[in-house]
């Protein structure tokens, strides 16, 4: 009894795991020394890229060119002529028109054609301006009450007309019938028969 005694107390049978603080501590010194040579780094890439603002498209959008046609799809053929709408500045393609609306509205686009997602600032001198250019656009005397009740008149005439063609093709309708259903009699055989007519005796 006492020889297992001291086998046992010889073996390390508690599977506890041990740590060593010092060696824990070391590692945690390194990490932090690596993390803050690459915030370092990351910081020191260059000069923070000053981007312009947001400005109009100065080209229409074609939403419309590839409606309604049918196209082959295979998988090896290069981006650009794949089914959907290409972006050739994203180099990616976008599977309907909505999403690839959403698309070059977006903040990864924007980037890509060197605009930030901020407007710029109006002044009060370019609301002036803009204010002047709407004006000289819209033609003066361009509506009136005038034109408004002519508007009206030539509305009720087009009305008129359509009700009296619809009236026209109801009598026509009409007439075609009554001739279909009106059987053709043979006014001798009638008279030898004894009687002048299937009508009714009142004229």
């Amino acid at each position: 009894m006492s020889q297992s005694n001291d086998q046992a107390a010889g073996v390390d049978n508690t599977f506890r795991r041990k740590f060593d603080r010092e060696e824990f501590l070391q590692r945690a010194r390194e990490r932090e020394e690596k993390e803050k040579d690459g915030r370092s780094k990351s910081k020191s890439k260059g000069p923070p890229v000053q981007r312009q603002p947001l400005k109009h498209r100065d080209y229409e959008v074609d939403l419309e060119s590839r409606l309604g046609k049918t196209q082959v799809v295979t998988p090896i053929a290069p981006l650009s002529q794949q089914a959907g709408y290409f972006c050739s500045v994203c180099e990616c393609v976008v599977k309907d028109s909505a999403n690839y609306l959403d698309h070059i509205n977006g903040k990864k686009h924007q980037r890509a054609l060197g605009m930030s997602m901020r407007s710029e600032r109006a002044t009060l001198d370019q609301v002036r301006q803009r204010f002047e250019v709407l004006k000289k656009r819209k033609t003066p005397g361009s509506f009136s009450e005038q034109d408004l009740d002519e508007r009206i008149l030539k509305q009720q005439q087009e009305e008129e007309e359509i009700k009296r063609q619809r009236r026209e093709r109801k009598k026509e309708k009409k007439k075609e019938k009554a001739v279909v259903e009106e059987p053709e009699i043979d006014t001798e055989v009638a008279a030898m028969m004894g009687f002048g007519g299937f009508g009714s005796s009142k004229k």
